[in-house]
């Protein structure tokens, strides 16, 4: 896509009623009546080329709604685990936009383009372990699953409602808006691990129209939006590697960040960036203790 084009589509979406086109897509994708909802899930399922015979359940009559089919659960074995306990897990489908080392405390988006951590982690106390350690960014296309899991275990210790913008995660969106997943709607997960803080962000965006955890339900759309904190006792919430953690209700975006010393190895060996990837695959080699 032309520079030019990308400019002027990313300065649409400032003045566009971002969370009126959002609540709009929230209330289509609920719909229930059955002509609608199979209608959308057969008409999006074939324009985004998504694989109906990995779903638990692949017939779309089955699901009440286009959004019960958007996040289902897949058939067991699907989404094989990497075998190897020290391996670092893909959280979800999609394709690596960006990865590799935090630099003074700030996080790489786009050619031209970075993000303070204390800005995407809304000023948390894990940014300062995190500082020097490693960042995964990764887009979920509608194509993929949309469920998010653990990428190693942990026990949840803060969980971060950071009211923002709408703006798309679509790439040519992501190299023109300046700190774009520091700027929209976030959901930030901060996990106590063997390894140090593992914090792990869904970022919202444009039609994105909900994100839910699985120890907190659906927390956007938010009824208050304001800048929300909860703490966990230790052991409160414990989930386990591979285990589901959240989920998007539309596309989207994870960023997932280590501390300084948990990865092992060369990165460049790995999946990097624009590489695609799938839910368990390995990322890293974890550090062993």
């Amino acid at each position: 896509m032309p520079t030019w084009m990308e400019k002027t589509l990313a300065a649409l979406q400032s003045v566009l009623p971002q969370r009126t086109l959002t609540a709009a897509v929230h209330w289509l994708m609920r719909v229930r009546t059955p002509w609608v909802k199979n209608a959308l899930i057969k008409g999006i399922g074939k324009i985004a080329d998504i694989n109906f015979s990995e779903a638990a359940n692949p017939d779309p009559g089955h699901y009440a709604s286009f959004n019960a089919f958007f996040t289902r659960e897949l058939k067991p074995g699907a989404r094989p685990l990497d075998p190897d306990p020290n391996a670092l897990l893909s959280p979800c489908d999609g394709r690596i936009s960006e990865c590799g080392v935090i630099k003074d405390g700030r996080v790489y988006q786009a050619k031209g383009h970075d993000y303070s951590l204390r800005s995407l982690l809304a000023d948390d106390p894990a940014c300062q372990a995190l500082r020097g350690g490693t960042f995964w960014t990764i887009y979920l296309s509608p194509r993929d699953y949309h469920r998010v899991h653990m990428p190693i275990s942990g026990i949840l210790r803060r969980m971060i409602y950071v009211p923002g913008r709408l703006y798309s995660v679509a790439p040519y969106t992501v190299r023109q808006v300046p700190g774009l997943f520091a700027v929209n709607e976030r959901v930030v997960c901060i996990f106590e691990t063997e390894y140090g803080p593992l914090a792990q962000v869904l970022v919202g965006a444009m039609l994105v129209a909900s994100m839910d955890t699985v120890w907190a339900g659906t927390i956007t759309p938010a009824k208050v939006r304001a800048l929300h904190r909860q703490h966990y006792a230790a052991g409160e919430v414990s989930l386990q590697r591979g285990e589901e953690m959240g989920r998007f209700n539309m596309g989207s975006t994870v960023v997932m960040a280590l501390p300084p010393g948990a990865i092992s190895g060369d990165l460049t060996q790995l999946p990097g960036a624009t590489d695609p990837v799938r839910l368990g695959q390995r990322l890293a080699l974890l550090e062993k203790g």
